[in-house]
């Protein structure tokens, strides 16, 4: 009896009675709780089944669940050629952001030579908040500081001709080699240099705000912090993690020395007021300066390269854990042999953004000889767990070999370069990266030749929706 009872379960299974009762809904649930490894396997058992599993709005969902819904609504509102957004291709689109291997980049400058634009620098800050860039500070020839701020609407449009607005707030002070990060839609900076050689421990809070008729208006605050803030520093690191909250690494101290404590701020929910603590835990990455911290997720950070005590340039990674109450640094080991042109990694003065489809790309920078990189990386961490992230070493040395990867560039040239700044729109398909210090033509009375950069280029990760 019991021999006959299972023999017609195996039986129905095999009809597919048991599936083929779900609905499709019910179905797209049980697919969006499983890897995309299995999802195509599902879908090669068979003609109906791989109808379900190759749907658009299936992949859209898994688009959404691997990239976040802030980044495919902005990429549905950039086809503005597409009234039905359905007919976004998005199996395609997670294809070939998957095997990503080629970027392109634009020019963008204004074709109106009358109109003002943002002087060359290098150290500045580059956001991309509430649909607009915006421009702050940094350092040009001679030293000097500079306090203008500049910003140029965007919106969905991220191919369009900028038109650059002069912001005149008056604060804060002209500095470089501060950092400025996005909290929901603010802007929060801290620290920085001014050309006295003077740093800064000050945190301010930058609120942006588009009108159609009145253009870009960008008021600033000071936080209240009390009285614990972290040592005065510039050409240190910094990004947002979890909710209201700034993490710092780093940078160049009063006296010329490299730091390596790391500081988390926790705004107030009206962003009137801040807390700041240090983390001290063990290890930790060494002191340094001109590196990157860039969030990967709700709670984690990734540390990449800058300039050590020894003035040594570095390449190693390493990823912080603030989950669950607790904080963790975990250095992610990889040998530079094992990757083709890894030699050419370790660096400093770059940029490092997170893109769409979690993953890091890695720009330019400047190497121990001051050689200027116009190189693009991808750092994908996404195989690799905090749990297996030892500071011994990890079991996988082809993992980590697949860690790393460089992109081909086409389109326009841009100029190798350095202390330079990046961001992307809200979709994550597109990068903006503008200024830093770059090569140039040696005169008489200078002998290293160095100039800073004003052009502002667009590199497209997608090209093609």
């Amino acid at each position: 009896m019991a021999e006959s009872s299972t023999t017609a379960g195996t039986s129905n299974f095999n009809n597919g009675s048991l599936i083929d009762n779900l609905a499709p809904d019910d179905l797209f649930a049980i697919l969006l709780l499983l890897p995309i490894e299995s999802i195509l396997s599902f879908a090669m058992t068979c003609k109906k089944f791989r109808f379900l599993a190759s749907s658009n709005s299936l992949w859209e969902s898994i688009c959404r669940r691997d990239w976040g819904t802030t980044a495919v609504d902005a990429l549905k509102s950039s086809c503005h050629g597409d009234e039905d957004h359905r007919l976004l291709p998005w199996i395609r689109l997670y294809k070939q952001v998957s095997r990503l291997d080629l970027v392109c980049c634009y020019k963008l400058s204004d074709p109106d030579p009358d109109l003002m634009l943002p002087s060359p620098r290098a150290s500045h800050s580059l956001n991309f908040v509430s649909g607009c860039l915006v421009l702050f500070g940094g350092g040009c020839e001679g030293g000097r500081h500079l306090d203008d701020t500049w910003a140029a609407y965007i919106g969905n449009n991220s191919r369009r001709m900028l038109k650059w607005q002069k912001i005149h707030s008056g604060i804060p002070s002209g500095r470089f080699g501060h950092t400025c990060v996005v909290i929901e839609n603010y802007l929060v900076l801290f620290g920085g240099i001014n050309d006295r050689g003077d740093r800064h421990s000050d945190t301010w809070v930058g609120q942006v705000a588009f009108h159609e008729s009145l253009g870009i208006s960008l008021s600033w605050r000071l936080l209240d912090v009390g009285s614990i803030a972290p040592t005065p520093r510039g050409a240190h690191a910094a990004c947002c993690i979890s909710n209201r909250k700034m993490v710092i690494h780093g940078g160049i101290g009063p006296d010329g020395v490299r730091l390596g404590d790391t500081w988390v701020v926790e705004l107030s929910e009206n962003l009137r007021f801040g807390t700041w603590h240090e983390i001290v835990i063990h290890p930790s990455p060494p002191a340094r300066s001109g590196h990157s911290l860039t969030r990967i997720a709700e709670t984690q950070t990734i540390l990449f390269g800058g300039r050590g005590l020894g003035y040594e340039v570095l390449n190693d990674v390493w990823l912080l854990d603030m989950s669950e109450g607790y904080s963790k640094w975990a250095q992610i080991f990889y040998e530079l042999q094992s990757i083709p042109a890894g030699v050419s990694l370790p660096r400093v003065g770059h940029s490092a953004t997170f893109i769409l489809g979690g993953r890091l790309l890695i720009h330019g920078g400047e190497d121990s000889q001051r050689h200027r990189k116009d190189d693009f990386w991808i750092l994908d961490i996404s195989a690799i767990s905090l749990e297996r992230v030892q500071p011994a070493r990890l079991s996988s040395k082809r993992l980590l070999a697949n860690m790393w990867r460089r992109l081909k560039a086409k389109g326009y040239k841009s100029k190798s370069r350095s202390f330079h700044q990046a961001c992307v729109d809200n979709s994550g398909r597109y990068l903006y990266v503008y200024g830093g210090m770059v090569d140039g033509l040696p005169q008489p009375a200078e002998g290293a030749g160095l100039r800073f950069d004003g052009d502002l280029f667009l590199v497209e990760l997608v090209l093609q929706l």
